[in-house]
């Protein structure tokens, strides 16, 4: 009996139009996969299509004894452009054969070989152009690898140079064929009558088609005007003989190929090269290997053709990248033709003739039954040739199948290889925003969106040694060097000082900017960077500072590459140098607390550098960041024989906009508010809020992701600083050019604006800014003290005749800082919505003064219809549901931490009623702590109806009412209470997760130390000792469990 293959509702003629976005059918088909699974059914128009998402699926109908390619509705407009070429030609059309068997032995390995050489010489053009670039411009490196690929198809198959990299401009081939592509799987979905009415796009598709006819007759024309003996790909297709009919190519049969060489020998590989940059610098640890390799096997000279199969594990990074982003993310198959009965797949799916099946490439590629419950990670060593060869024929299809797979394959292969070597042999490469998040940008192909790098030249290269070196001539390229050594020396009385931040919520980065302003008045001239920059361009002639974080102890995105290649590299590259490290972290986290921060200072001393003073650190949670950080670098500054830093100066500004989040250096984009509700009621507890965002369309997250958030100051406290300053609404001001600060220099802003977007107005005092109001006060006592919570308006407000002038206030006020919070919502529940669950927050100390949350009170304050500034970040990869349904799930928090749990059960109930194998979902427990259920017990309604649903068992405790819980009070009494179930789910595999305050963390923790002590002598007979039973707890973090703590 069959099985039936799930199907979203839909609309009377249209179908399912409506299930898939067409700017984002990619992302469409994706979530439909998660809530439907391995195969799923959409009508569109009246033309039913099937959707394969699973290995063993997409395995079965690659047998081309049953199946073969169906021309689906996008391929079948691309034939207005390309006709009969080798991708688009129907199985059954007679030029495709003869031009198959005539084209093939031009991409074999002899043909392949020859065109190392003009493939090399296309790439070295990529290589000097960003050797000329500065370390700090951002370059697009999608456009760039689609200059490279095009100069490459047309200079290796064709004998044509585009030279790309000579103009500003892409080639007008590259705008038309783009378009070319976008328009042809628009008009796939539109129906005869909007093609009629609306002409416009029609003529410009016809004139891009005429265009890309043109470039490739004028090939043709040059290659019969002045004949060569070459053996490529154009003299193949114009004076080839089918091997088996002794039939040449006609000529609209090589017009139509000339093109398909041209797209398909671009696009995809240039896709290709941009998804494993973007991997690679998001997994540092796979980056080092990479780049040791071509150091190991090539060295510093050229790289030559027989290196390309020596490099095993750059095949391997390009093999994963594919896996996870195929670049041609789908290809439809059919029945043989002939077939007039149903065919059943899978063993229980019923197709009918003629149907089309959509191999999904996306999503049977991160199929978890074949790549385990890690599908969805960067993970190269999976792809290495022995185990690559080993993996079932259906899980990695990126080129196609069978007889219709893509010829140019090897062509591809050894131009991605080259190029990822010939990058990683001379540049030290990073994201222009380490904090940027992948973007698919879709045509018929996949490329990244926006994604920016920067590159340096590493030690021993520069633009000069580059050209020679790479075409072998090192040493005489050193000796030239030498001789046109430059002997000037720097100008100017203020001394060199790099800083270098590692920071992912803007702390540190912050703190580094604290430091750089003030260098000016020590005698320093400082540089501001991430900590990346600072990969093989470390300096050993001025004092490097660093200062960073740890998170769950691992360094921040913008530290990674950084923290790898110090781990990695010789001393030779710090001996001598001075530096000093500053750390953030929090004392909760006591196994990770400091990591990064003393393995940066640790690896450094060890390798030679002196160590200026020692680390300096602070404990977030004590609230004395800032006391912390002034208090170590006037003892840098004391080291470093500068002047006396007891006293913040005043900005250089004259008191009379652009984006705030680029000053601000945070990467963000509008968003709108669809709901901000009160959930609870009242009873003298914290409101708890409810939210929710429509998101821009390129913006994706996953349950457990974070909602970063850019906030503004209240009008009540603007209003207090204009009351304290005397200065009226309208004031403007305008900061001198060169001032270093986050608030745009040399342009007129109204001070208003400043107060409520640029800066902290309720941060506690530092002990550095109540020294600087102090030294204002003169003989009169100041009316502060240390340790209260006070801001520095609180304190210029009690001393009213304080003169303290506007910019000198300015000048001691923080950045503003972006907020996060875990998500509420599951993007398969809708995609562009994403709701947070929070605490109205306030900042209380000892003072008399309670200064309402920044952001909180900021949403609180917005209505429906209203549009914030908010960027989507990832949590940590522990902190997400499990890929496998069949793992347990075991949940615990308190208060507004049930938010991302909210996201992860609604998460399971979609992927449950919509499973056709329900008894593989393993169970789910929610243990929530909150005050009161008539009070504080949020989500109730759509928990119990999950519950009902089977997703998710939902446990209680209720600290001011445990008579109704059971007794239990806190989450980890009904922890205990429950540690049979929850024991039996632990043995059975089960994430765990903990997300609340660090008191809920330490709650939790202490009680699962007491059930592994129980455990352990009733079930085992043995005695376990309180500290066996804690580092065995400890010894499970990321790998069992995962904690979010929020305080």
């Amino acid at each position: 009996m069959s099985t039936p293959i799930p199907q979203p509702p839909g609309y009377f003629l249209v179908g399912n139009i409506s299930d898939v976005d067409p700017k984002d059918s990619i992302g469409s088909i994706n979530r439909l996969s998660e809530k439907y699974g391995e195969i799923f059914k959409l009508s569109l128009f009246g033309s039913d299509r099937y959707f394969l998402c699973s290995e063993r699926l997409v395995q079965e109908v690659c047998d081309e004894n049953r199946f073969v390619k169906k021309i689906n509705a996008g391929l079948e407009q691309v034939r207005n452009g390309v006709g009969d070429g080798l991708f688009t030609a129907y199985n059954d059309e007679h030029s495709w054969g003869v031009a198959h068997r005539t084209l093939v032995p031009a991409f074999g390995p002899i043909g392949i070989q020859h065109m190392y050489d003009e493939m090399y010489d296309i790439a070295t053009q990529l290589v000097s152009k960003w050797a000329r670039s500065d370390p700090e411009d951002s370059i697009h490196v999608t456009d760039d690898f689609t200059r490279l690929t095009l100069d490459s198809i047309a200079l290796c198959a064709m004998d044509k140079r585009f030279n790309s990299f000579y103009h500003e401009e892409m080639h007008p081939f590259v705008d038309a064929m783009s378009e070319f592509l976008v328009e042809s799987g628009a008009r796939s979905r539109k129906t005869r009558l909007e093609l009629m009415l609306n002409r416009a796009p029609t003529v410009r598709y016809e004139s891009n088609i005429a265009l890309m006819k043109s470039v490739a007759q004028e090939v043709v024309d040059r290659r019969r005007r002045i004949p060569s003996e070459k053996k490529d790909l154009l003299n193949a297709m114009l004076f080839g003989k089918d091997p088996k009919t002794g039939e040449r190519l006609s000529d609209d049969t090589i017009m139509n190929n000339m093109i398909t060489f041209l797209i398909a020998g671009h696009e995809t590989t240039s896709g290709l090269l941009s998804f494993a940059t973007y991997f690679l610098l998001k997994n540092p640890e796979a980056l080092q290997r990479a780049q040791q390799e071509v150091d190991d096997v090539v060295g510093k000279g050229p790289i030559k053709f027989q290196h390309m199969s020596k490099l095993p594990y750059i095949e391997a990074v390009l093999r994963e990248a594919l896996r996870l982003t195929p670049t041609a993310p789908a290809f439809s198959v059919t029945p043989k033709p002939g077939t007039t009965e149903p065919v059943i797949i899978g063993g229980q799916y019923l197709i009918p003739p003629n149907s089309t099946l959509i191999c999904f490439l996306s999503k049977s590629q991160r199929d978890p039954g074949v790549y385990g419950s890690d599908a969805d990670e960067f993970k190269p060593e999976r792809m290495l040739a022995d185990k690559f060869e080993k993996l079932p024929s259906g899980s990695w299809k990126p080129f196609g199948n069978g007889a219709r797979g893509c010829i140019g394959r090897p062509f591809a292969w050894q131009e991605a290889i080259l190029t990822l070597a010939l990058v990683l042999q001379n540049f030290n490469v990073r994201l222009a925003d380490s904090s940027y998040q992948l973007k698919i940008k879709q045509t018929l192909t996949i490329k990244p969106d926006n994604l920016y790098i920067k590159v340096s030249l590493r030690p021993g290269i520069d633009p000069i040694t580059i050209e020679k070196k790479m075409f072998g001539d090192v040493e005489a390229a050193k000796d030239d060097r030498k001789k046109t050594a430059s002997n000037a020396v720097g100008a100017g009385d203020l001394k060199p000082m790099t800083v270098l931040y590692g920071s992912n919520s803007g702390t540190c980065e912050g703190l580094a900017q604290k430091l750089a302003s003030m260098g000016g008045s020590q005698g320093f001239e400082a540089t501001v960077k991430p900590l990346d920059s600072g990969v093989d361009r470390f300096p050993l002639d001025q004092p490097v500072v660093i200062i960073s974080a740890s998170y769950e102890g691992l360094p921040p995105d913008n530290a990674a590459l950084f923290v790898q290649w110090l781990k990695s590299s010789s001393s030779a590259k710090f001996k001598g140098a001075e530096c000093a490290v500053f750390g953030c972290g929090h004392r909760d986290w006591v196994t990770t607390y400091q990591k990064i921060p003393t393995l940066i200072e640790d690896e450094l001393s060890g390798k030679g550098a002196n160590i200026i003073i020692p680390r300096g650190e602070t404990n977030v949670a004590a609230g004395t960041i800032f006391d912390d950080f002034d208090g170590w670098s006037d003892r840098l500054w004391s080291a470093l024989g500068s002047k006396s830093a007891a006293v913040v100066g005043g900005l250089e500004m004259e008191l009379s906009s652009s984006s705030r989040a680029t000053h601000l250096r945070y990467s963000v984009q509008d968003a709108l508010i669809l709901k901000n509700e009160l959930l609870t009621s009242g009873g003298g507890i914290p409101e708890k809020r409810y939210t929710e965002f429509k998101l821009p369309t390129s913006v994706t997250y996953e349950a457990g992701d974070y909602l970063a958030l850019l906030p503004m100051n209240g009008l009540s406290v603007v209003s207090r600083v204009l009351r304290r300053f005397k200065l009226p609404w309208d004031a403007t001001m305008k900061l001198k050019k060169g001032s270093h600060s986050t608030i745009p220099t040399d342009v007129e802003m109204s001070v208003s604006t400043v107060l409520a977007s640029y800066v902290e107005l309720n941060a506690p005092n530092t002990r550095k800014n109540l020294q600087t109001l102090a030294s204002y006060a003169g003989d009169a006592k100041l009316d502060a003290a240390e340790g209260t919570g006070q801001s520095a308006l609180d304190v210029l407000e009690a001393n009213p005749e304080l003169p303290v002038p506007f910019a000198v206030y300015l000048s001691m006020l923080a950045p503003m800082r972006i907020r996060q919070y875990s998500i509420s919502s599951s993007p398969l529940s809708d995609p562009t919505i994403a709701t947070i669950t929070f605490s109205l927050a306030s900042d209380t100390g000892v003072s008399s003064k309670a200064h309402p949350g920044v952001a909180t009170h900021y949403l609180k304050s917005l209505s429906p219809g209203s549009t914030v500034q908010v960027a989507i970040r990832k949590s940590p990869a522990p902190f997400h549901p499990p890929v496998d349904p069949s793992v347990p799930v075991i949940m615990m928090c308190a208060g507004s931490g049930i938010a991302p749990f909210r996201g992860f059960v609604q998460d399971r109930a979609i992927k449950l009623s919509t499973s056709n194998a329900p008894e593989t979902f393993a169970p789910a427990v929610l243990i929530i702590g909150c005050r009161d259920p008539k009070l504080d017990k949020i989500h109730a309604s759509e928990l119990e109806k999950w519950q009902n649903q089977g997703a998710v068992k939902v446990y209680y405790a209720y600290s001011r009412a445990s008579e109704q819980s059971d007794g239990c009070k806190y989450a980890q009494h009904r922890l205990w209470r429950e540690r049979k179930e929850i024991g039996e789910l632990f043995s059975k595999g089960a994430r765990v997760y903990i997300c609340g305050s660090s008191a809920l963390g330490k709650g939790v923790g202490e009680t699962a130390q007491r059930m592994v002590v129980e455990y352990s002598k009733e079930m085992k007979g043995k005695d376990m000792s309180e500290d066996e039973a804690r580092k065995w707890w400890e010894g499970l973090r990321g790998e069992r469990y995962a904690v979010d703590v929020f305080d």
